[in-house]
């Protein structure tokens, strides 16, 4: 039986996060399980892991800290020896209208970026030398924002924009040893995206059913199902992997 595979999973207290790391215990993997602040729901998100056959660490970590995540990356390291592959899930955004650009500041630019793209950066570096070893995988959590100039603002758009970018030059500069891809997920039903339009959570999800060709929006574990092929997938490196339910096509009539 070959050993299991060990999998770093940011920002996996919740959403899709959450779907991934379950997703892989239930393939019997060993999973690090990561959050910055909600340790209680990082626990319950391992228990539930344990209970569908995996293995798990949680680890309190902030990617926008260097620091954090080498610890991080050290942590499955000393657990299990090993990286096979690195979802870069971990990501944060500010709520303001695209319309006010007084709305935003260098500031609210810094602290997304700073999580968003740095942070995905810092992650990678942090496995490069286990995911050499292993001819493992990184996946990056983008959006359809980076490419269509929607969602919650202008720096989160610009911020996966810029992940879009750097997931194409880490999959040239890391190939062949690492493949790096991203998804490009549409408007997902978490909790966060909840609590993020607050009242215009219904008016929002509707006309993204009305506009998409399946007519319906994403579930976590949908994104989830994306991540874990191309986690497998051994010769696609460099994929911007679009998962909209047919948003960016339309719908006729």
């Amino acid at each position: 039986m070959s050993e299991k595979k060990v999998f770093i999973v940011t920002g996996s207290a919740s959403g899709v996060g959450a779907a991934t790391a379950l997703q892989l215990a239930r393939r019997g993997e060993r999973i690090v399980i990561n959050c910055s602040k909600s340790v209680a729901e990082a626990e319950a998100v391992a228990a539930k892991c344990t209970s569908a056959g995996g293995e798990t660490i949680v680890v309190q970590a902030d990617v926008a800290r260097d620091a954090d995540c080498r610890r991080l990356a050290q942590a499955a390291r000393d657990k299990w020896g090993r990286i096979d592959g690195l979802v870069n899930n971990a990501g944060t955004t500010r709520f303001a209208s695209m319309q006010d650009l007084s709305a935003l500041s260098a500031d609210d630019f810094h602290d997304i970026y700073a999580v968003n793209t740095i942070g995905a950066y810092q992650m990678v570096r942090a496995c490069e030398t286990s995911l050499r070893e292993s001819r493992g995988a990184v996946v990056n959590v983008s959006s359809i924002a980076s490419n269509q100039g929607v969602g919650s603002s202008i720096a989160y758009a610009a911020s996966k924009g810029a992940l879009n970018a750097m997931t194409l030059c880490l999959a040239r500069s890391l190939g062949p040893a690492i493949r790096v891809n991203a998804v490009l997920p549409g408007f997902i039903e978490t909790r966060w995206l909840q609590q993020g339009l607050g009242g215009a959570y219904d008016k929002v999800r509707a006309g993204y059913c009305a506009q998409a060709a399946l007519a319906t929006v994403l579930t976590p574990e949908d994104a989830a199902e994306t991540i874990l092929w191309l986690l497998d997938a051994a010769k696609i490196t460099g994929q911007l992997v679009t998962i909209d339910a047919g948003k960016a096509i339309g719908r006729l009539g």
